[in-house]
């Protein structure tokens, strides 16, 4: 390695040259000893002088040269986090095993594995056959299954037989999701194994801002089994248990009491259901069948090898997720497909324990980070301190407004609440990794922006009901009852006194008024109370025989936003 040299050695060198000339020039001229010893000295004195000065000047870097020293020292510091940044990848399932792709055992077609552990009691009736006949009829889309199912099948099968489960429940995505690890359904449901948000979070499913675990495939496979098998203690037998899978375990029961008191049978065929889950268990069984024999259906099955096809890699430090993929030499939409459960452009070591990577590519990943000199993560997460528009908390974070309401799913006139966990781009006031606390509770609420309302308090007039007033005052009907504690169909008695919210201010409220309002006398006086659907303008009533404005007008209002 070469060495660059600096000034100090010539400077040195130089002031040496200086004195030893001096010395020479002594002794030339004749000089006495006390005379020649005086010049020593006078010369010791000038090159301590020299030397001393010229080490000064040595010693005091430029601008340039502090920063170029302290370049290396940065780019040290940012390689050891990259290395400190992931973990040993292991297999998620077994992580004591040592990973051996060339044993044997790893080139058989799973699909032998999966024949071998089939339980279910047989079901041979028509909707069977029926959707046999719908899966032949379209190779394409089987195929399109099987290849996709390839990525996670294995995991699935070895959990099952961990808890020694008939390996049909290992099919079951396909009838769920096509084994479509981003499947949504019309009611909320995720993954591959379908979970409803209230079902996921049963099982401890974590859903917030920066992760949904409905769609991470080792977690949800993890709460799918454990509620199969649930269901299974709870009803004693598969089918009844795969039907509560589908339609809720309190559904089956009713039909199933339904069927004791009618004194009939209590069996999956003997029950009434609804049409969804009359032919689950039947597609199931289908999918069983073609598994079991393809060739009689006309149908190939894509061979599956029987190892892992992911390894799982600890994560240490936030990350990335379009860099994590390039250190594992896969594409986004690659990398996505192995960790779907990411909402957001970003890995939170506090919140993803680790990431799924197939097994040549993990240990691409782990030796490009190790050698990766840059920042691992460019976003972070901001708590937002208070109720603001998202123009400001772009402002105040550095970021465009479309920027932030893009990668935040922000919509069109909304407002951001205070507590609310927004993605944002890191500074240098925001250098930390993201706290466990946040990465587990991110939550994100908004609310309308909207003027601020007024509440109005008025009587009620004869057949008023909140659904009447909701309609009259352009808000929902759970507004209106939220607002006084009824229920949504309530109807209000006659003077009985209501309270709504309307934006604008009193006056501009008041005119669109089509119920009593309150009204009080002043002292002695009478005040006539009029219905405000009779004027446009707050009503003026006579006191004492002079026109005077009546109290009615004067709605009670108090700032409510």
């Amino acid at each position: 390695m070469s060495i660059r040299p600096t000034r100090r050695p010539i400077a040195l060198c130089t002031a040496l040259l200086c004195a030893t000339t001096l010395f020479a020039g002594c002794s030339s001229l004749g000089t006495s000893s006390t005379q020649a010893q005086a010049a020593g000295r006078d010369g010791a004195s000038q090159l301590a002088e020299a030397t001393t000065a010229t080490a000064m000047v040595a010693t005091a870097p430029s601008e340039a040269t502090l920063k170029a020293q302290a370049a290396p020292a940065k780019a040290a510091t940012l390689q050891d986090e990259a290395r400190e940044a992931v973990g040993a990848p292991t297999d998620p399932l077994r992580p004591d095993t040592t990973l051996n792709l060339d044993d044997l055992s790893a080139n058989q077609d799973l699909w032998v594995r999966v024949r071998r552990g089939f339980g279910l009691p047989e079901l041979d009736i028509a909707l069977v056959n029926d959707h046999e006949r719908w899966y032949a009829s379209r190779p394409d889309y089987v195929q399109r299954m099987t290849e996709r199912s390839s990525r996670y099948l294995f995991h699935v099968l070895e959990e099952i037989e961990r808890r020694q489960m008939p390996t049909e429940l290992a099919l079951l995505p396909f009838i769920e999701s096509a084994f479509n690890p981003q499947a949504q359904s019309s009611a909320r449901a995720s993954g591959i194994w379908q979970f409803m948000p209230a079902t996921g979070k049963d099982f401890e499913l974590k859903q917030n801002v920066f992760r949904d675990d409905r769609r991470d495939v080792l977690a949800s496979t993890r709460a799918a089994l454990d509620y199969l098998q649930r269901l299974q203690r709870q009803f004693g037998d598969w089918h009844l248990a795969l039907a509560a899978y589908n339609w809720g375990e309190g559904n089956v029961q009713k039909a199933i009491n339904r069927n004791i008191k009618a004194g009939l049978p209590t069996d999956y065929l003997s029950l009434n259901m609804p049409a969804e889950t009359r032919n689950y268990v039947p597609k199931l069984h289908a999918v069983r069948n073609i598994v079991l024999r393809p060739d009689s259906f006309g149908l190939i099955l894509t061979p599956i090898e029987n190892h892992p096809y992911f390894v799982s890699v600890p994560i240490q430090r936030d990350m990335d997720v379009t860099l994590a993929a390039k250190l594992a030499g896969l594409s986004t939409e690659a990398f996505k497909d192995l960790n779907p459960s990411m909402n957001k452009p970003v890995i939170l070591a506090a919140g993803t324990p680790q990431v799924l990577l197939p097994y040549d590519n993990a240990s691409q990943f782990v030796h490009n980070l190790n050698q990766h000199k840059g920042l691992l993560a460019t976003w972070t997460a901001w708590t937002v301190p208070r109720t603001m528009r998202p123009a400001e908390a772009a402002k105040q974070v550095g970021m465009s407004e479309a920027t932030l309401r893009d990668i935040n799913r922000i919509p069109p006139k909304m407002l951001v609440k205070a507590g609310s966990t927004l993605l944002v781009p890191r500074s240098q006031h925001r250098e930390q990794d993201v706290s466990e606390a946040v990465a587990d509770n991110a939550m994100m609420a908004l609310s309308p922006d909207l003027p601020p309302l007024r509440r109005m308090t008025l009587r009620a007039g004869k057949g008023d009901s909140v659904a009447s007033l909701a309609r009259r005052y352009r808000v929902s009907a759970a507004q209106v009852a939220q607002w006084n504690k009824v229920s949504p169909s309530a109807k209000f008695a006659r003077g009985q006194s209501v309270v709504v919210y309307v934006a604008g201010s009193g006056k501009k409220a008041q005119k669109n008024t089509n119920t009593r309002t309150v009204a009080k006398s002043s002292g002695k006086a009478a005040v006539k109370v009029a219905s405000a659907s009779r004027a446009n303008n707050p009503r003026v009533v006579k006191v004492k025989g002079r026109a005077a404005p009546s109290r009615a007008s004067r709605v009670r209002m108090a700032s409510a936003r």
